[in-house]
Formats: structure tokens, C-alpha cells, sequence
């Protein structure tokens, strides 16, 4: 081997060789592998990495031999995983910023809203957290430590999830398009969007949950690794350690106050853009922060808060609800600056920006925003800010130059025009902001260098000496330099007319083009001017053909299916500005801003008329769906029927066959759901094409419920409609079976939740019921889906709705039928049909019947109450017997019952067509019971009733309630002699108070 030869190889084998990185399914074959893992310095890939993995390979879906795609199987390998992925975070300490990556550095990968979810629903699950319960319902002081910390993990990141979701988010830079990547990208974009729909709908108990952990008062556990083996072994294997001991780690109460305090502030902050009143929760969330903070110390392992955000808002919120003993010396200057600015005392603002030139508290960003602030006011015609715009711009230039930065460019232009005003102010803030006797040399080495520097760029020779006279001048600068700049001044050429600059100076130099850029991106943004949209898309065009600016705003959203089309427009220019007012149109119309919504559809349809017969169509069904929206929201809502032109669109719309055209399943849903609102059942039923109920599955429903309608007042042998019906809602309701033979031998069912076998999807068809406001026709679906709920064999107690007989009475396959969607579907029905209808007494009582159903007896009294209540001016008159039938009573006497409350009881027997006297008696002789007992005995009118009362008490030696039930059987009207009508007028007396009486207890 030649010399060279071997330091060459000397060379390579002294290099260290990266180690390569450790695979997943590694993690499955060794069982110790993933704590040694851990434990290294960099490990590689990283725990989030490692989250992700796991789960990814663990909700992997599945293929079976049809090539049908299966979800991911319930097997022991990706329960491994799950578990794996549950023991990387709780070596995280299961901490939401490090998971979430906000602020932590030397974390490179976050985890996604969907890996996140998936993961800390895995946290549940392991936890013993029943599926399918309300957090909001379950009681955290008697749940096992490691159980309700779970359950405050995930409301905890519930909410900040939402609150990190209204943070404007810098769009990312595209790259070269690649058809996979963005089919990923979109598919994850829409599943978040699910999430944090769902998120923010149950915001509100997510706050109830956290609310009540802050009365806890014992310290909770959080899972580590050794407890997740444990929960992972066989019962008999545990050794007696249970989910409820304290195996885990121990999480003080007051670091979990603490941290639930400052995310419960966050959230009230966010809420307080829409409801001003909620920042005084915000404020005492905060401030209650800050002393948990300072009680616990620098000992907390669990409670991580980024200390300069919570003074911020802490600040923010001293602004925005002022406390009501703070005096003017506790206020801190940014509290100042904020009232002054509301009172519009700009004067104090101009001190308090000069004395903080001396302390420096203010964040330099707070004082350019109230530049920014007032600039803006001047621009909307207030002359007298201009003088102030110039003083602020001043102070915050001597604060500039005082800490070592570059004259702002506001500044300049400000000062192109000197007087003698400015330039007396301007000396004066020099003046005051700086303090000779204490100040370091390099604070006067700047101010002296500025005032040079504005002594070489002023070309009035008065104004020159003006400055160089001042005794700031003259204390800040040497003899030697103040002579030299005294010199460079005189040598000017007395020919050279001083008003006109023969060069180009500093001060005239616009504006980099970045900035410029920025500023026109930013009024692109707030703009729904289509003009003055147009404009600045010339203006940025003009600037730099290299950008795509209808990437600008991540809130700009187009439907996928006109995407393609509005994209592939070759001329830069016009595809920008066709792609921005839709998506502007689109989110005015969201927001309900229809006045505007329409402008920009209406810019938008004259552009594309000129060279898209596609988008002008596609414009056209935008526009009728915002002309739906538009009267649904005005006089819609006072039941004036909308103009004819409108229904003739709606129909055109249905029975349009052109070829290419991409539609938006919504405008469909919406064109339907219209026609039924306003009763348009003609041309349902009768004048439809044949060929739009084959190929649109919302018409052929439509058409269905339209002639069901009609068919109402008929006999029951003509309503064939309503079978047809029945057997569309029944096939949706469906779900696929397949059998699968397991390792075993043993042959499984498997059932697919989400079935194609109807004309479309369980949560499509929701989707379009939510849309209607027909009452007629939210009572025949909810009848059909009573109907369908009660149907199943294990049903104990049916539920009632109005014309339920017109449906089939049996299913030929029970099996093939998803009954625990069905009856989540009744209850979001009927909660969205009471939404659109509170006092309709029919929905009401299948309410009732839905919680008296689900055991949930006080609050089906409530609704049996208030289904009365609304048919009977709050009882004064009589309940029609159709609304409180006998099935309906025996319910509140159930009700009653298991609520212990028996007087109430025996009362409610004597509504039934026949007293039930065995029922009343037994309950009148138990003597535990919950309710006001002989205080209900005036309102019995059944005498034998009250005669066994008295008997009872006789019996039992209770003297004063026999008296009491004497005195109530002594009424003069509840004689046997009297005539029927005054016995029943006696009867109906005692009824309404009864009932009355009923409703301020329940309600």
C-alpha cells in the first residue's frame, strides 16, 4: 500500500460514523429498546417523531381480498403501538407545549390537531374514561386520579387548540406542485377542520370541565411509563396496583390550577373579540396565575408558562377591563398609553412616551403601533393629529437612536419640512430623554451623533445654529467638533439656493420595495372593495411577477372543485384576482355579509363572462345560493314567501344539465332543502325530470318527504310514498357486513359504520335535515327516525311521536341496521328541530321520552313539563289529553317515583282516565321521601285518596299532617253532593297549581 494510500484510509476509518436510525417495528421487537432510546442525549428519530410514527403505522387502514379498503384492524400489533406512542409522551411528562412545539427549542417536528386528538383519545381510553360520556357530566372529584388528569389533558389542549386556530398563520411557500403531497396536505387540512369544528362546538362544556378542576383540593397523577406497562399486563398480573393508585406522577394541585388557570385565561381572551365581558374572566384567570405562580415556585415540574406572555396579557387585560381601585400611580405606562388613547387625550401620550425614553419599559413594537394608530386616524381627515403624528414619531426616533437603531423612515418624511416648532420640540425630547449626569458614554455618543447628523441634513442656516446653540449641543460635543461642523456649514456656496436640493439625499429615498410589497399584501387582506382589490393586484403585478398572491391568506378558500379550473387560468393577473373574490365572497357570505358578498360575486361573474363559459356558470350557482342565503337570514324569517324569479332559478338549477360544469353538492342540498321550506310540494312531486331523481340522490329524498306531505290526510292503505321513504332511510341507516376468520378458527363480523348502500351518507343526510325549517316536514322525519329507534328488539321503553303510524312495524334484516347511529341521530334532531321550534309540544315530549329512555329522570320531568306548559299558557288553562296522555302521565309517575319523590306521585295518579289508587297508596306509604309531602295535600281532589291519608297518619300517631289532610278533605268543594261541574272546576284548580307548582321546581 503506497503512503498516500494508507492516510487516505487512516483518514476514513478516524471519521465517526453516523449511527443509523432506529426503525419503528424495531420498537415492537424489543421490549426494553424504546426506555434505553430514550434515554440518549439526541435521540434519533426524536420522541414527537416516534409519536407520530407509531401512530401512523397503528391507524393504518387495512385491504381485504375484494380490494375493499377496511379501517384499521383492533389487533395486538397496534395496541402495541398505541401503547408505545401513550410512553413516549409520558416521557414527555405529557407536556402540551413541548407536544404542540410553542417555544421549546431544539424541537424540530410537532404534532399534528389529528395526531394529537388521536393520541390523547388513546390517553382516554387507557384511562378508563367511558366512550361516548360528556366530560362535562362526570364528576372529577370521584374519578381516580389518573383518570380525571386525562380527562383535563384533553380539554386543556381542546381549548388551546381553538385558541392557537385563530392565530393567523404564515402561509408556507409553495414548492414544485406534486399531486400526492397536495392530496395529503388537503386530506389533512380538511380532517383538522373536522376536529376543531368539533372542537369548538364543545368549547363550552371543555370550560365547564376545566372550571370545576379548579375546585378540586387533592393533587391528581399522570401516567408514566410503568403505569402504562401496568394497565398493559393481565388483570392478574398487576400486582394490585390499580388505574386509581398513585403509581404515576404526582401532579400538585396548585401546579394543576395553575396551568388550567392559564389556559382557561387564553380561551376567555380569545372569546372576549366577540363578548366583551368575558375579558373580566380572562383578567381574574391571569392574575390568579401570576400568585399560583409565585406560590409554587421555581419546584414545579408540571407546570411550564411562558411568563413574558402572561405579563402581556395581563397587560392587555389591565386595558381592557380596568380595575376598579387601580389609581393613576399604580397604572403602568402601557395601561396609560391606552386610556389616553381612548379618551383621546394624545397629549399625555407625547409625556408618557418621553419619560419612558428615560426607563425604557415600553416594547419599541407597542409604541410603532401607536404611530401606526394615530397615522391611520390622520388619514381619515382629523387635521389636528398631524402635529401629534410628528411629536410620537419624534420621541420614538430618540428612543431609537438612544438604544443603537436607524432613523425610521417616518421620520424623514416628517422632517422634510422643518420649522422652527419642530425643531424646538424635537430638542426638547432630546433634552428630556437622556440624563447627563447618569448616562453612559454610549447613549451620549448616539444622541450626539443625531444631533449632527440633523444639523448636516438641515439647509437653513438659522435652523443649524439653532441646534448648535442649545446647551445640549454644546455639552454633548467637543470644541473641535463643534467648530469642524460650524465650518463644513459656512463652506456651503452662498450661490446655491438652499431651498433646492441639487442631489438626491437620504431623506429621499423611498421606501424599500419589500415594505411596499407588505403594506399592499396587508390592504389586500382587509379589502372587499372588488375595485380597489383590482388595483392593488395591478400594483403588486407591477411590482413582481415571482408571487403567487392568491396564496397570501391561509383564510382564502376555494371549494377543491372549482380550484382546478380557477388555477389553471394562464394569465397571472386574472387567475389571482378570480381566485381572491371568490374566496372573499365566500367568507362574506359565511359571515353573513350579503351586501358585500354580492359585490364581489358580481365583479367576479363580469370578469369570467369575457372568457370562461365554466366559471360563469359556476358564478351564476354562487350567486343563487347567496341569493337562498340572503332571504332565508331577511324576510324569510318572517314567513314571507320569496319571489317568484328565485323559485324559477332554484328549479333551473335542479333540471341544469350541462356537461363539465363543477358543482358544489351544498347548492344541491340547499336548492332542495328551500323547496321544502316553502312548501314548493308540486313540482316535487309532480313536475321533477325523471332523470334528476336517478342521478341526484337530494331530489329523490326531496321528492319522497314532498309526497309523504301530501299524503298525510289519505288512508293509511294509500301512503306508499311513506314505505318508499322508510326504505331509503333504512338502507342509509344500513351498514355492510363481512365475515373474517380469525387466527383462531372462529369466524367474526365486521361492520362497516359509514355504509355506500344507500343513496348517500348517514352524516350527508343530517347534514341536509339541518337545513330544513318546515314543520310538517321535521315532523315526518323525526317520526320516521322514532319509528326506526323503536323498532329494535332490545328496545325497553318506546319513544312517541305524532303520525307514527304510517311507517312499516318491522325490518325484515334487525341486524343489517346501525341502531346506536339511529339513536344518536333522534337526539341530534330532535335538538336541532327544538332550536328551530322550542314550543312545539310534540317534539318536546319526544324529548322527554328520549331521556326517560336513558334514565335520565329529572330532566324528562322537565320537558313533560314544559310540553304542557307551552300548550296551556303555563297551565292556567287546561293540558289538551292528546298532548298529556295516559302513557305520557304513567311516565311522570315513573319519573316521580325513582326520583323518590312520592306525594308528587300519588297527585299524578289522579290525572289518569282512571286513578290508579293501588300505585297512589303504595307510594303515600313510603316514608322516605324527597319532596314537600303533606304541603302537596291541597292539591288532591280525590277524596278516597285524601281519607287514606288520614287513616295513614291516624295509623302512624302523626298528628299534625293528619290534621292537615282533614283540613283538605273538609273543603266545601270537594263534597260528593256537589254538582259534576263544580267538582271538576275544583279538580282543575287543584291541577294548574299542581302543575305550577311542578314547573318552578324543574325548570
Amino acid at each position: 500500500m503506497s503512503a498516500e494510500a494508507a492516510d487516505r484510509e487512516a483518514a476514513t476509518s478516524s471519521r465517526p460514523c453516523t449511527p443509523p436510525q432506529t426503525c419503528w417495528f424495531e420498537f415492537l421487537l424489543e421490549e426494553s429498546l424504546l426506555e434505553k432510546h430514550l434515554r440518549k442525549p439526541c435521540p434519533d428519530p426524536a420522541p414527537v417523531q416516534l409519536i407520530v410514527q407509531f401512530l401512523e403505522q397503528a391507524s393504518k387502514p387495512s385491504v381485504n381480498e375484494q380490494n375493499q379498503v377496511q379501517p384499521p384492524p383492533d389487533n395486538k400489533r397496534n395496541r402495541i403501538l398505541k401503547l408505545l406512542a401513550l410512553k413516549v409522551a409520558a416521557h414527555l411528562k405529557w407536556d402540551l407545549d413541548i407536544l404542540e412545539k410553542r417555544c421549546v427549542p431544539f424541537v424540530s417536528l410537532s404534532l399534528s390537531v389529528p395526531v394529537l386528538n388521536m393520541l390523547l383519545n388513546e390517553l382516554l381510553c387507557i384511562s378508563k374514561v367511558p366512550p361516548g360520556t360528556k366530560h362535562v357530566d362526570m364528576d372529577l372529584a370521584t374519578l381516580p386520579p389518573t383518570t380525571a388528569m386525562a380527562i383535563l389533558l384533553y380539554n386543556r389542549w381542546a381549548i388551546r387548540t381553538i385558541v392557537q386556530s385563530s392565530f393567523p398563520v404564515k402561509q408556507a411557500k409553495p414548492g414544485p406542485p406534486q399531486l400526492s403531497v397536495m392530496n395529503q396536505m388537503q386530506q389533512e387540512k380538511e380532517l383538522t377542520e373536522n376536529i376543531l369544528k368539533v372542537l369548538k362546538e364543545q368549547a363550552s362544556d371543555s370550560i365547564l370541565v376545566l372550571e370545576a378542576a379548579l375546585k378540586l383540593d387533592k393533587d391528581l397523577y399522570v401516567h408514566t411509563m410503568r403505569t402504562l406497562d401496568l394497565l398493559a399486563m393481565e388483570p392478574g398480573m398487576v400486582n394490585g396496583e390499580t388505574e386509581s393508585s398513585t403509581a404515576g406522577l404526582k401532579i400538585r394541585t396548585e401546579e394543576m390550577q395553575c396551568q388550567v388557570c392559564y389556559d382557561l385565561g387564553a380561551a376567555y381572551f380569545q372569546q372576549g373579540s366577540t363578548n366583551a365581558a368575558v375579558y373580566e374572566n380572562a383578567r381574574e384567570k391571569f392574575f390568579r396565575t401570576k400568585e399560583l405562580i409565585t406560590e409554587i415556585g421555581s419546584l414545579s415540574l408540571h407546570c411550564t408558562i411562558d411568563e413574558k406572555r402572561l405579563a402581556g396579557y395581563c397587560q392587555a387585560c389591565d386595558v381592557l377591563v380596568p380595575s376598579s381601585d387601580s389609581t393613576s400611580q399604580q397604572l403602568t405606562p402601557y395601561s396609560q398609553v391606552h386610556i389616553c388613547l381612548r379618551s383621546g387625550n394624545y397629549q399625555d401620550v407625547v409625556k408618557i412616551f418621553i419619560e419612558d425614553n428615560l426607563t425604557f419599559s415600553l416594547p419599541v413594537q407597542f409604541r410603532q403601533s401607536v404611530l401606526r394608530e394615530l397615522f391611520q386616524k390622520a388619514q381619515q381627515g382629523n387635521e389636528a393629529l398631524d402635529e401629534i403624528c410628528f411629536k410620537v414619531c419624534a420621541c420614538n426616533t430618540v428612543r431609537d437612536i438612544l438604544e443603537g437603531r436607524t432613523i425610521s423612515v417616518q421620520f424623514n418624511q416628517l422632517f422634510l419640512r422643518p420649522n422652527k416648532e419642530k425643531i424646538d420640540f424635537l430638542l426638547e425630547v432630546c433634552s428630556r430623554s437622556i440624563n447627563l449626569e447618569k448616562a453612559s458614554d454610549s447613549l451620549k455618543g448616539n444622541m450626539a451623533a443625531f444631533l449632527k447628523n440633523v444639523c448636516l441634513g438641515l439647509e437653513d442656516l438659522q435652523y443649524v445654529f439653532m441646534i448648535s446653540s442649545h446647551e445640549l449641543f454644546i455639552t454633548l460635543l467637543k470644541d473641535e467638533e463643534r467648530k469642524l461642523l460650524v465650518d463644513q456649514m459656512r463652506k456651503r456656496s452662498p450661490r446655491v439656493n438652499l431651498c433646492i436640493k441639487p442631489v438626491t439625499s437620504f431623506y429621499d429615498i423611498p421606501a424599500s420595495a419589500s415594505v411596499n410589497i407588505g403594506q399592499l399584501e396587508h390592504q389586500l387582506i382587509l379589502s372587499v372593495d372588488p375595485w380597489r382589490i383590482r388595483q392593488i393586484l395591478i400594483e403588486l403585478h407591477g411590482m413582481t411577477s415571482e408571487r403567487q398572491f392568491w396564496t397570501v391568506s391561509n383564510k382564502w378558500e376555494v371549494p377543491s372543485v372549482y380550484s382546478g379550473v380557477i388555477l389553471g387560468i394562464k394569465d397571472n393577473l386574472t387567475r389571482d384576482l378570480v381566485y381572491i373574490l371568490l374566496a372573499k365572497g365566500l367568507h362574506c357570505s359565511t359571515v353573513k355579509d350579503f351586501s358585500h358578498a354580492k359585490q364581489l360575486f358580481a365583479a367576479c361573474l363580469e370578469l369570467v363572462t369575457e372568457f370562461s363559459p365554466k366559471l360563469r356558470q359556476v358564478m351564476l350557482n354562487e350567486m343563487l345560493l347567496l341569493d337562498i342565503h340572503t332571504h332565508e337570514a331577511g324576510t324569510g324569517q318572517s314567513g314571507e314567501r320569496p319571489p317568484s324569479d328565485l323559485i324559477s332559478r332554484v328549479r333551473g338549477y335542479l333540471e341544469m344539465r350541462l356537461p363539465d360544469i363543477p358543482l358544489r353538492q351544498v347548492i344541491a342540498e340547499e336548492c332542495v332543502a328551500f323547496m321544502l321550506n316553502w312548501r314548493e310540494n308540486e313540482y316535487l312531486t309532480l313536475q321533477v325530470p325523471a332523470f334528476l331523481l336517478q342521478s341526484n340522490p337530494y331530489v329523490k329524498l326531496g321528492q319522497l318527504l314532498a309526497a309523504t306531505c301530501k299524503e298525510l290526510p289519505g288512508p293509511k292503505e294509500s301512503r306508499r310514498t311513506a314505505k318508499d321513504l322508510w326504505e331509503v332511510v333504512v338502507q342509509i341507516c344500513s351498514v355492510s357486513s363481512q365475515h373474517k376468520r380469525g387466527n383462531d378458527g372462529r369466524v367474526s363480523l365486521i361492520k362497516q359504520r359509514e355504509s355506500t348502500l344507500g343513496i348517500m351518507y348517514r352524516s350527508e343526510l343530517l347534514s341536509f335535515i339541518k337545513k330544513l325549517r318546515e314543520p310538517l316536514v321535521l315532523t315526518i322525519i323525526l317520526s320516521l327516525f322514532v319509528k326506526l329507534h323503536n323498532v329494535r328488539e332490545d328496545i325497553v321503553n318506546d319513544i312517541t311521536a305524532e303520525h307514527i303510524s304510517i311507517w312499516p312495524s318491522s325490518i325484515p334484516n334487525l341486524q343489517s341496521v346501525d341502531f346506536e347511529a339511529v339513536a344518536i341521530t333522534v337526539k341530534e334532531l330532535v335538538r336541532y328541530a327544538l332550536s328551530i321550534s322550542p314550543n312545539n309540544h310534540s317534539w318536546l315530549i319526544i324529548q322527554a321520552d328520549i331521556y326517560f329512555a336513558t334514565n335520565q329522570y329529572s330532566a324528562a320531568l322537565h320537558y313533560y313539563l314544559q310540553a304542557g306548559a307551552v300548550c296551556s299558557d303555563f297551565f292556567n288553562k287546561a293540558v289538551p289529553p292528546d298532548v298529556y296522555t295516559d302513557q305520557v302521565i304513567k311516565r311522570m309517575i315513573k319519573c316521580c317515583s325513582l326520583l323518590n319523590c312520592h306525594t308528587q306521585v300519588a297527585i299524578l295518579c289522579q290525572f289518569l282516565r282512571e286513578i290508579d289508587y293501588k300505585t297512589a297508596f303504595k307510594s303515600l306509604q313510603e316514608q322516605n321521601s324527597h319532596d314537600a309531602m303533606d304541603s302537596y295535600y291541597d292539591y288532591i281532589w280525590d277524596v278516597t285518596i285524601l281519607e287514606y291519608l288520614t287513616y295513614l297518619h291516624h295509623k302512624r300517631g302523626e298528628t299534625d299532617k293528619r290534621q292537615i289532610a282533614i283540613k283538605a278533605i273538609g273543603q266545601t268543594e270537594l263534597n260528593a253532593s256537589n254538582p259534576e261541574e263544580v267538582l271538576q272546576l275544583a279538580a282543575q284548580r287543584r291541577k294548574k297549581k299542581f302543575l305550577q307548582a311542578m314547573a318552578k321546581l324543574y325548570f
